[in-house]
């Protein structure tokens, strides 16, 4: 029996084959949870639902998360299809591609900081308070960072800004749903080839190091996340909460052995 049996995620963030998401999706199909999508626009919708067809899982719903009517139509609508769920994996981010090419001073402006934290930070809670009443007791919440949120990485800039105060949401959430025992955490994953990721200046030669770095000299996959955010959405890990967890084959714990 998967690890999942008898849950209900939803999985938000699904643009193409190569999303983060659908590694997750395909891995909590494998562990048996019964799955229902959220796509940014219309325009993608039947795009979606043709890539997850071969996991049998047809609900799709949008939202454009930067519109709180938005995301309260899409609890709306969900309420039609489950009364509660238990557990969210948020896969939400976005910083304008001017940003992750230039200066990160000269490039900032009020107007990008805004939208990248909005979208990338943001978004997760105003979706948890919306939805927070269907959440059933030991739901788990997941959503993803990067190291850039700790460490400098080239061209990184405003997103790793946005990825922090993701992953101090992390933790102010999991104070504020502990009482219910809600378990909210971050997946902090290696580079992995996205549509997002290539938007980084020089991604190509941030992954050859990646790889090159890591204690097991290995490059990190969306199964691989996906097998991990099975895990916190589970009952297996029911005693983390609060937590940013390092899926990057131990490249975060590298210093001065990385470049000599």
């Amino acid at each position: 029996m998967g690890i999942l049996k008898g849950k209900k995620i939803l999985i938000t963030g699904i643009l193409n084959e190569k999303s983060i998401a659908f590694g997750i999706a395909k891995s909590m199909y494998k562990q048996e949870a019964e799955l229902v999508f959220v796509c940014q626009n219309k325009k993608i919708i039947d795009k979606v639902k043709h890539l997850i067809e071969p996991i049998n899982q047809n609900t799709v719903f949008f939202c454009d998360v930067s519109h709180d009517d938005n995301i309260k139509k899409l609890f709306f609508n969900l309420k039609k299809v489950w009364k509660n769920f238990d557990g969210l994996v948020h896969s939400i981010a976005y910083c304008p591609k001017k940003q992750m090419h230039e200066d990160f001073i000269q490039s900032s402006s009020r107007q990008s900081f805004n939208i990248c934290h909005e979208i990338t930070s943001y978004s997760f809670l105003g979706i948890v308070r919306e939805c927070k009443n269907m959440l059933n007791d030991f739901s788990s919440l997941v959503t993803l960072s990067y190291l850039g949120a700790q460490r400098i990485v080239p061209h990184y800039n405003m997103m790793g800004l946005a990825k922090s105060s993701l992953e101090a949401n992390v933790r102010y959430m999991a104070h504020s749903l502990g009482q219910r025992n809600i378990r909210v955490n971050a997946i902090s994953s290696g580079p992995i080839k996205t549509v997002s990721s290539y938007q980084i200046k020089n991604f190509n030669k941030i992954k050859k190091f990646y790889k090159s770095s890591s204690l097991t000299k290995n490059h990190i996959t969306s199964e691989q996340i996906g097998n991990i955010a099975s895990f916190l959405c589970s009952n297996l890990s029911i005693g983390i909460t609060g937590s940013v967890i390092n899926v990057d084959h131990g490249f975060n714990l590298n210093g001065i052995n990385a470049i000599i």
